[in-house]
């Protein structure tokens, strides 16, 4: 399920695209989960340092000067699915932008595929087989980029400390979840 929102100022061109774990069930139970099996499974957040069974809340945002980024669109994934197979399956209707993402999005066929929209995909170096370090040069400009997809980590802490959309044990069934996500997000943005 794919949401876009209105209130997109066309004249900026500078996106942010990440993910965010909904939980279902946290670390010690996510074994034995079942709740809403169509689209949960277990997954593992690198930024808790935890395993979980739930889904993941993809987010593509439109950065902003000095404020909160607007919401462009989002989906919904099992959480064990890869970030970047999840966006180029997505985010096939994208042009004309430049792309922040982290490095679970770097990848040289799909910066060459969105290039041909016209599409700049910006993410992080990676260290590669056989290197031990990055370059000095690639650790100023990880920093840069990591500084330009801040505002996308403070719309998921925003979005978190209002809705608690993160907790999501006590949902029952995947029409439940859905409800439970998407909810959320309209209601934070409706009041």
């Amino acid at each position: 399920m794919l949401i876009t929102a209105s209130g997109i100022d066309f004249s900026q061109i500078d996106y942010i695209l990440d993910s965010m774990p909904v939980i279902v069930a946290k670390e010690k139970r996510s074994n034995s989960a079942v709740t809403a099996g169509e689209i949960c499974n277990k997954g593992y957040c690198s930024s808790k340092g935890e395993y979980y069974y739930g889904v993941k809340l993809h987010a593509l945002v439109q950065k902003q000067y000095q404020a909160l980024p607007n919401l462009f669109a989002a989906w919904v994934t099992p959480a064990s699915e890869a970030d970047l197979p999840a966006a180029r399956q997505t985010l096939d209707f994208i042009s004309d932008i430049n792309l922040f993402a982290d490095k679970a999005y770097a990848s040289k066929p799909w910066a060459t595929e969105l290039a041909r929209r016209n599409v700049t995909l910006v993410t992080p170096a990676k260290i590669v087989k056989g290197q031990s370090n990055l370059k000095p040069g690639e650790k100023l400009i990880n920093s840069v980029i990591s500084s330009l997809r801040q505002p996308v980590e403070s719309f998921f802490a925003w979005l978190q400390s209002k809705t608690n959309i993160q907790s999501a044990s006590k949902v029952r069934s995947s029409n439940g979840l859905l409800s439970f996500i998407f909810a959320r997000i309209v209601a934070i943005f409706l009041f």
